[in-house]
């Protein structure tokens, strides 16, 4: 079974400096019909103007993931880290007892990113930060793991049973992934347009899916998405 969760359905706040959707219910948007999925809490899609961004603020206890799709991305931490994200690159922040951190973009062109929160397996966990680059050859027609929870194929370590797989899809290409039994997924697309196993997708839709065992993601337009396997 499949639900699509339109982009045009989602929050929408636009501060000037700051042009945001939630895809479930995030700062002043509230849906009771869209809390989250399973352990997947928040997807945000921003775009900040050239120098500007979120200053230093606190999280506690949950698992934050960066995905840049345009432009880069400046963290500072609590922790000591100073690092700069750009695309094909991911990183995944456990805010755990708690941590101080700014996202900022410190560059003269426009930013585009998902910020995802996932609730962790537990709480008071030992704050962390962990960055990685992924090759688009290693995404390109197919699902490759971008975080596991024991950090497989070089995958980024996140502390929940999610497995999150990225792919990039030209005109005409298709990508399988098959979902084991007992398994959900939520499908994110970021770019482009095509088909989740014959249901029309697009660019900023969202996809929950239960009770299916095969998913074919085939793009009618270059296509950029994201895959959460989840409990």
């Amino acid at each position: 079974m499949m639900y699509v969760r339109s982009g045009e359905e989602r929050g929408h706040a636009n501060h000037g400096w700051l042009d945001t959707h939630h895809t479930f219910s995030f700062a002043d948007y509230y849906d009771p019909d869209f809390m989250g999925f399973r352990t997947l809490r928040v997807i945000n899609e921003d775009t900040v103007a050239p120098r500007r961004g979120f200053g230093m603020h606190p999280h506690r206890d949950m698992e934050i993931i960066t995905y840049v799709l345009g432009g880069a991305v400046e963290h500072r931490d609590s922790m000591g880290t100073q690092a700069v994200i750009r695309p094909g690159e991911v990183q995944r922040m456990t805010a755990g007892t708690g941590v101080l951190h700014s996202e900022m973009n410190t560059f003269d062109e426009p930013l585009h990113l998902l910020q995802i929160w996932i609730l962790p397996r537990e709480q008071g966990l030992r704050p962390g930060y962990e960055q990685k680059a992924f090759d688009a050859k290693e995404r390109q027609g197919r699902f490759r793991v971008l975080a596991s929870p024991d950090g497989r194929d070089g995958s980024l370590t996140v502390h929940q049973d999610v497995l999150l797989h990225g792919t990039l899809l030209g005109q005409g290409e298709r990508a399988e992934y098959a979902l084991a039994p007992g398994r959900n997924a939520w499908v994110q697309v970021a770019r482009g347009a095509g088909t989740l196993n014959g249901v029309k997708v697009k660019a900023g839709d969202g996809v929950a899916v239960t009770a299916e065992q095969r998913l074919v993601l085939a793009a009618d337009a270059p296509m950029e998405a994201l895959l959460f396997d989840l409990a």
